[in-house]
């Protein structure tokens, strides 16, 4: 059985994600620093007959992330990895702590680099496999009050498209996916997004991703936009 690891699988669009693709009859390796949360996901992917493992796996530390690659291609058919763990702190510039701005290159940017790193050479042995970066249109265009976190998805926008470049010529598969805010935990101790009722449910944005598999990139707006 193929196995996809996906980042930030407890909560979310990984959640949905992991769901999905496990119901496609992959493996599901659950990643994240929360180890109940993606427990949690495990359990309700074999309750629907599904196959998943769960690994608290911290994606800004690759004195983790590469033994536990080695560990995964040993014990796994590695067939791909979606990077989609992601950490935004919004308000004006200025009032950007050293802490929040370090969360959201760490994890955002270096995270979707690390495990990339670590991860291709497995795909590229086997010259077959998929690499998706789950970006946001915040990696499209400035948005207010979005100032670092914007600039952290435009990284990783820059380094998924070059990546489509550097691997044009194999059978990896490289995916952007940009799609607008979702109504997930990941607003809840912000008050950056007033009105929910716009964003999509992570788990629609979901099945668009699946449904767009053919296209490289994926831009997904919110509603009514």
């Amino acid at each position: 059985m193929k196995s996809l690891i996906i980042t930030g699988a407890g909560s979310g669009l990984g959640k949905a994600l992991a769901l999905l693709y496990a119901k496609q009859g992959f493996h599901i390796i659950l990643i994240g620093r929360t180890l109940d949360k993606l427990k949690r996901v495990e359990k309700e992917i074999r309750e629907n007959g599904g196959s998943a493992q769960s690994f608290s796996v911290d994606v800004t530390k690759p004195d983790e992330i590469r033994p536990f690659i080695q560990d995964a291609a040993e014990n796994f058919s590695l067939f791909g990895l979606i990077n989609n763990a992601g950490v935004g702190h919004f308000g004006p510039f200025e009032g950007l702590t050293q802490q929040e701005i370090h969360e959201m290159l760490d994890t955002n940017v270096l995270g979707s680099i690390y495990m990339s790193q670590a991860v291709l050479p497995y795909l590229k042995d086997q010259n077959e496999g998929l690499l998706m970066n789950i970006i946001s249109t915040a990696g499209l265009k400035g948005k207010v009050n979005e100032s670092v976190y914007v600039a952290s998805k435009f990284a990783v926008r820059g380094f998924t498209e070059s990546l489509q470049k550097e691997l044009e010529d194999t059978n990896i598969e490289v995916k952007a996916v940009y799609m607008g805010g979702m109504d997930t935990p990941f607003w809840d101790e912000s008050d950056h997004i007033k009105d929910k009722s716009r964003l999509r449910s992570p788990e629609a944005v979901a099945e668009i991703i699946l449904n767009s598999m053919d296209e490289d990139t994926i831009v997904i707006q919110s509603k009514g936009k």
